[in-house]
């Protein structure tokens, strides 16, 4: 019989041995510690090692097992309790992931972790953790809370004036250049009232902090640089310093080091960037504002041969992960930062930032953004410094100038998995694009009437390519479509001696294609002889040809 029990523990799955009743306080901080990390399933009367040896007589009742939980938990936990007849009977409880924080009746709050060895354990969950923990769930921004002994005087004047320098050179609100010094620093919530005094917000700090009171107030506000020639280090510097300097700063070091190359596209040169600068900004930017500034820490921009690597303490905020990044709603860690340094325009006003990191990718051709080397504490970006691909520039280019606008992140996800040349359905696109089923339907149509794409094939099997011109090599396309041309011709012509006649209609309903693919279609087989037109413009129809295929 199969094994019903996982056979090891791990930061979901806690064994407690039962043999001589489980403690009441143990049984509660184990739940709570799930409840406040990622949940999980408790197993009483498995041993440490995962030997089975059976849940205590007492522990038989699930009802009064579930109640005295609930009981024992502020808020309550509603956990499901069942019993798994194994070598012996098993008490299995699945505990839910809390959307608030969890403690015992008795006042305690813990968490689960992996230790070093690699097995789990439940730790206390410390006040700082608390804010962490509340920031994740959007229960708490961190940004909007007044910094502890900070006062007014504490925001540097000078700062602010760089602020007002940003409004104006990145066209934020022009409606705060109006106000006075006290207002902005209220209208952006910089500041807060307490006792009848404006004190500083941690944004506000952050943004205008004099440098000493920031290192002193924001000891997690750290930003780092570093670059690289192979093994030898160019450049590593490490500085406290309020973000909107930093930033200036952190662009200027790396446009630098952004090299340029030229091409040719219609009548326009096109310069190509070792990195696109919006997506570069955009990447600072997301780091600054989305760190965990309760934990210890840097943000780190590190640059080296193979590309620009972005790092910041604190992990996804909730909700988000690699595989959604592009189609997750919008929200952040710190939002009162980040409507900041929306309304100044430094930051995308959309909230879609990520959608710009990756376009600047697409647009020349390279591989992806790459989020894969993030953890649970840490969100890492590298952006590959990959060879351009001239052909697709060249495509994009001339869709956008045929359009007059820029081509949605969406699309050009597409036709960044379609350039290899292969013919994929829209189940297979949304699969490598991460893009909802249902958008990349809706996509393909509209770049199929735009003529970016092909679709061949009907029904289940209708699939879509790149459209003839935008085709490196020609013979990859030919191959893509004639096979599914002579296919077509083959069911028509079947589908005439059928009927001896057929009309435009009939080849739509036969190959699920649309009225204008299928007058195409019945027009070239008329000139090559397959079919014969007869009839008036309205009722046009066609007849078996001469010519035998």
């Amino acid at each position: 019989m199969d094994r019903l029990i996982p056979k090891e523990e791990s930061l979901t799955i806690e064994f407690k041995s039962d043999r001589k009743k489980l403690s009441d306080d143990v049984l509660i901080d184990t739940v709570v510690a799930f409840a406040n990390t990622e949940g999980g399933d408790l197993y009483l009367g498995v041993e440490d090692d995962g030997e089975v040896t059976g849940r205590h007589e007492s522990h038989r009742d699930f009802s009064r097992l579930a109640a005295f939980i609930a009981n024992k938990t502020i808020p309550p936990i509603a956990v499901r309790v069942e019993e798994i007849a194994d070598i012996c009977p098993v008490i299995k409880i699945q505990v839910p992931k809390s959307r608030s924080i969890v403690a015992s009746s008795a006042g305690k709050i813990q968490r689960r972790q992996i230790k070093m060895d690699g097995t789990p354990e439940n730790v206390a969950m410390y006040p700082y953790e608390i804010s962490t923990r509340l920031s994740e769930l959007s229960l708490l921004d961190y940004s909007a809370q007044p910094v502890p002994n900070a006062r007014y005087e504490d925001l540097d004047p000078l700062e602010r004036e760089r602020l007002r320098n940003i409004l104006r050179t990145y066209n934020g609100e022009r409606s705060l250049l109006e106000l006075e010094d006290e207002a902005l620093d209220k209208a952006l919530q910089l500041v807060t009232t307490a006792d009848g005094q404006l004190v500083p917000t941690f944004t506000g700090m952050l943004l205008l902090g004099r440098r000493e009171k920031l290192r002193e107030y924001v000891p997690t506000a750290e930003i780092g640089y570093m670059a690289f020639h192979g093994t030898d280090v160019t450049a590593n510097e490490s500085f406290y310093m309020p973000l909107l300097g930093a930033i200036e700063k952190l662009f200027a070091f790396l446009e630098a080091r952004n090299s340029e190359q030229e091409m040719q596209a219609g009548l326009f040169r096109i310069s190509i960037p070792d990195f696109d600068k919006r997506a570069v900004r955009e990447a600072i930017i997301n780091a600054c504002v989305h760190r965990d500034y309760t934990r210890m820490g840097r943000v780190l921009v590190r640059l080296d041969d193979d590309g620009l690597s972005v790092s910041n303490p604190g992990g996804f905020i909730e909700g988000v992960t690699i595989d959604n990044i592009l189609s997750a709603e919008p929200h952040g860690r710190n939002p009162v930062l980040a409507d900041a340094l929306k309304r100044v325009g430094l930051a995308e006003r959309s909230g879609r930032g990520v959608d710009r990191i990756f376009e600047g990718s697409l647009l020349y051709g390279r591989p992806l953004p790459d989020y894969s080397e993030s953890s649970a504490v840490t969100v890492k970006l590298f952006i590959s410094r990959g060879a351009p691909d001239i052909k697709f520039i060249q495509l994009v280019t001339e869709e956008q100038q045929r359009t007059g606008s820029l081509l949605p992140v969406n699309t050009l996800l597409i036709l960044n998995v379609l350039k290899q040349g292969r013919r994929m359905s829209v189940h297979d696109i949304a699969s490598e694009t991460r893009i909802p089923e249902g958008r990349v339907r809706t996509a393909v149509e509209r770049m199929t009437e735009s003529g970016l794409l092909e679709a061949v094939g009907s029904g289940k099997g209708r699939a879509y390519i790149l459209s003839f011109h935008a085709y490196k090599d020609k013979v990859k396309y030919v191959r893509q479509t004639d096979i599914e041309a002579i296919r077509y011709q083959e069911l028509i012509v079947k589908l005439a001696e059928a009927k001896q006649q057929i009309t435009r209609k009939d080849v739509v309903d036969l190959l699920r294609v649309t009225p204008p693919q299928a007058y195409r279609i019945l027009q070239k087989m008329t000139r090559s002889g397959l079919l014969m037109k007869k009839g008036s413009t309205r009722s046009t129809y066609y007849c078996r040809g001469k010519t035998r295929t």
